[in-house]
């Protein structure tokens, strides 16, 4: 009976941790360097595919310039139905996606440090063998990420298994044993 019981209680703790990284994703910001893809369902004309710009703006047809960077998925499709809306169309349908997100950068104790494409669910450990693996002088204690969040650049300390995220710089520092 205690079999059952722990195997449930796991299974609802991978479950869980299984939302949250969907969650964080669904909550994901737009930065300068994705790739995003506007389809107005019935109108080609609107439909658009494009790098995001440093300047984090991009040109839209009727709408003029759009300041994207920061928004999530919904909140362009939200901004973008709401100024096709009335003027221009009278029901439109406005989906967005993400065609290939920004890369993450690793240096330090991994064998070929730099930048690499971004995958969802990529982990510290993930990151480390895309960049050729740990050397042996690799710390699996002092990890750092430095990420930019609406306050700033935020660095931490992270475990391997934590979630990699577009943009992410992981520091993987030497350790002295």
């Amino acid at each position: 009976m205690r079999n059952k019981h722990f195997i449930l209680l796991l299974g609802l703790l991978l479950f869980s941790s299984f939302l949250n990284a969907n969650t964080s994703m669904s909550q994901y910001r737009l930065g300068s360097g994705d790739q995003i893809k506007i389809v107005v369902f019935g109108q080609d004309d609107l439909s658009i595919q494009t790098r995001l710009p440093d300047v984090g703006t991009i040109s839209y047809p009727f709408l003029g310039d759009i300041r994207v960077v920061g928004l999530t998925v919904s909140e362009l499709e939200n901004l973008i139905y709401t100024g096709l809306l009335g003027d221009y169309l009278v029901n439109p349908s406005v989906a967005v996606s993400i065609v290939e997100y920004r890369p993450f950068f690793i240096d330090g104790e991994v064998k070929k440090p730099g930048g690499y494409p971004y995958q969802p669910g990529l982990s510290v450990d993930k990151a480390a063998a895309l960049a050729g693996g740990y050397t042996e002088r690799a710390s699996r204690t002092k990890i750092f990420i430095s990420r930019s969040l609406d306050d700033g650049q935020q660095r931490f300390v992270v475990n391997t298994n934590d979630i990699v995220q577009p943009g992410d710089i992981v520091t993987v520092e030497q350790s002295f044993f």
